[in-house]
């Protein structure tokens, strides 16, 4: 049966902001202070590790890969680093999904909007997985004896780099994530949304459409 082209770029439509919204933090430059707290859709660990194909007709997807399922891109990818070309190899290396890891948490001074997810990393990630790991620290994620993390931007201009940097440093002291006599704020925490909502899974057939478009395009630019 030969896929209904017209139901695929409906679907694509429907993804047309990438998933993403004001449920996303982002670090502004300068410093400032978050609380990372336990994921309610998985109180064993805050961590969530996500993979996504960047700069596909100008968007970013989500890959299926995530979880260990088929993904198109990662096929051809594959095909590709297995061809024995030089210049294959490097493309092949290029279009694989690229991990990032998000975690929820409570920004200082704006906790009445509730939990965002907070994007970062490998080196930042690492930091703070040594950080918990360290009987001296334990559980900064905690509801009544974590810590708060201060977060650090500077932006490649400040560093003089061609990426940005992000630098954290867990605060010495013990507090509660939120006044546990505000039963609004408590309840935003318990209540708090599903990353996977934010970041919708496009099927098989419709990441092998971005892909194809995708392609097609590049072809039409460089020709």
């Amino acid at each position: 049966m030969a896929i209904n082209l017209e139901k695929i770029k409906s679907r694509l439509n429907s993804f047309s902001n990438n998933g993403k919204s004001n449920l996303i933090w982002k670090p502004a430059p300068g410093k400032q202070v978050i609380r990372i707290v336990p994921y309610k859709h998985n109180t064993e660990n805050p961590f969530i590790e996500l993979k996504f194909h960047y700069g596909l007709n100008g968007k970013t997807y989500l890959s299926p890969d995530s979880f260990n399922r088929p993904d198109p891109i990662v096929e051809f990818s594959n095909k590709l680093k297995r061809s024995g070309d030089k210049e294959e190899w490097k493309f092949g290396r290029k279009i694989e999904p690229k991990m990032r890891t998000f975690a929820p948490v409570i920004v200082r001074g704006q906790e009445a909007e509730g939990v965002k997810f907070w994007g970062f990393g490998k080196n930042v990630y690492q930091e703070i997985l040594a950080i918990i790991a360290d009987p001296d620290f334990g559980d900064i994620t905690d509801l009544v004896k974590g810590r708060d993390v201060v977060v650090e931007f500077k932006t490649a201009v400040e560093t003089g780099k061609q990426y940005p940097e992000t630098g954290i440093r867990v605060k010495p002291n013990v507090s509660p994530a939120v006044d546990p006599n505000n039963k609004d704020l408590v309840s935003m925490i318990s209540n708090q949304p599903n990353l996977l909502e934010v970041f919708p899974e496009l099927s098989y057939d419709e990441l092998k459409a971005v892909m194809e478009a995708d392609r097609k395009s590049t072809r039409l630019n460089s020709s």
